[in-house]
């Protein structure tokens, strides 16, 4: 398929952006081909090229579950890719696809020489990348709202099973009941921590464990138990966030090959919001394609 510069017009990236220009931008991509059912990219791939769907249709999928269609023209994950940021999601070939590609540092390096057509792009990934944030904090004052009403629904339900007559599905029920409510709490929603804006553990010794998850109530750090503390019911540390420290102390959950689990102490409010802020955002950043 041959691809016109008016074509891209469609792409909020490109709008704005002269006919003249987006042809000398198109010179800078290579065109490629792709059999039906290549899968394009994985979830939990590193993206390093940036990719225009111009033939054919993708299959996004997240989890096993269809996500949605992408057909010409259109960009393939193109936030992932200008954020660098691991996939959410595979894209997989529906039918025969034909991809115009560029490496972002090449896309990067040709809005430096092309500081007017850079200009332009950037002006419009910030009202992309804006849109989206307000979206993702609506679609996450949703699912709050939702882990709320559920939670209170299945206390009612427990006090319903503790004040009822008691037969012999009360006390499996009681402890269904009560696991799911522990379970439920935000405070067992772990996220991993983006390349880009990374956590750590700073040790009293002045040595730094990786933080591979973190929500609320956990932290899974890529290391030892030994090397935290001698006595798995305490250790402390400084958990360091791109913008903040935060005093921490807890006691060791479980330790595996892949790290190992220490559930936190209660955090005093001030420490408490800000690392609710910080896995909000890492929770805004899991929805990047």
């Amino acid at each position: 398929m041959t691809i016109k510069p008016s074509d891209l017009h469609t792409i909020p990236l490109f709008r704005g952006i002269p006919d003249a220009q987006l042809a000398e931008l198109l010179g800078a991509f290579e065109k490629v081909s792709r059999k039906q059912k290549t899968v394009i990219f994985r979830a939990g791939d590193t993206p390093d090229r940036f990719e225009l769907l111009v033939k054919g249709e993708l299959l996004v999928e997240e989890e096993g579950a269809a996500r949605f269609t992408l057909r010409p023209v259109s960009p393939v994950g193109e936030l992932g890719a200008l954020t660098h940021i691991p996939r959410s999601t595979t894209a997989t070939a529906i039918t025969d696809v034909e991809l115009l590609e560029l490496p972002v540092t090449d896309l990067l390096g040709f809005f430096e020489k092309n500081a007017d057509i850079g200009f332009a792009f950037y002006r419009n990934l910030l009202g992309v990348v804006s849109d989206k944030v307000r979206r993702d904090r609506r679609r996450m004052d949703e699912m709050r709202g939702n882990i709320i009403r559920t939670q209170k629904a299945m206390k009612s339900m427990r006090e319903l099973v503790l004040a009822a007559h008691e037969t012999e599905l009360s006390r499996p029920l009681f402890e269904q009941l009560d696991d799911l409510i522990q379970n439920n709490r935000r405070a067992n929603y772990r996220v991993t921590p983006a390349p880009g804006y990374s956590a750590k553990l700073r040790l009293d010794d002045g040595k730094f464990l990786d933080v591979l998850e973190v929500s609320q109530g956990y932290l899974k750090l890529d290391g030892k138990t030994a090397e935290l503390t001698r006595d798995r019911s305490f250790w402390a540390g400084v958990l360091v966030l791109p913008t903040d420290e935060i005093l921490v102390s807890g006691s060791i959950t479980r330790e595996a090959k892949d790290g190992v689990v220490v559930k936190l102490d209660t955090l005093v409010d001030e420490f408490k919001a800000k690392l609710d802020d910080y896995t909000t955002k890492l929770q805004l950043l899991d929805f990047v394609v």
